[in-house]
């Protein structure tokens, strides 16, 4: 880990699907989520590190979170900010009843 650390890593805390994080590699805690079977939350950084151009990697594990199947869909780079798709894919009615860590890497300029 500290290799990372020395790569221009950081953390963050999203508030209503949305963080500020100006670091190639991070990790992101959301909001408590209750996102239901199906259905998907969206976090968007703002992140001036980051360029339409990269290839942006991300994963998901859960925070606080203990229910649902949270999968990463979508990693969509922009030029100053990052999107990532996180749906609720459990095969039943369970929704998401905490936070997650969302982490990302980005490589590229």
């Amino acid at each position: 880990m500290a290799t990372i650390f020395s790569l221009n890593s950081g953390t963050a805390t999203a508030t209503a699907g949305a963080a500020t994080l100006n670091n190639r590699f991070g990790k992101i805690t959301t909001e408590s989520l209750t996102t239901a079977q199906n259905g998907v939350y969206t976090l968007t950084i703002t992140n001036l590190s980051i360029a339409a151009t990269d290839l942006v990697m991300a994963s998901v594990a859960n925070g606080t979170n203990t229910q649902g199947t949270p999968t990463v869909t979508r990693v969509q780079p922009a030029d100053g900010s990052l999107v990532i798709l996180i749906s609720n894919l459990h095969a039943s009615a369970q929704a998401l009843n905490g936070t997650l860590v969302v982490s990302f890497a980005a490589f590229g300029r």
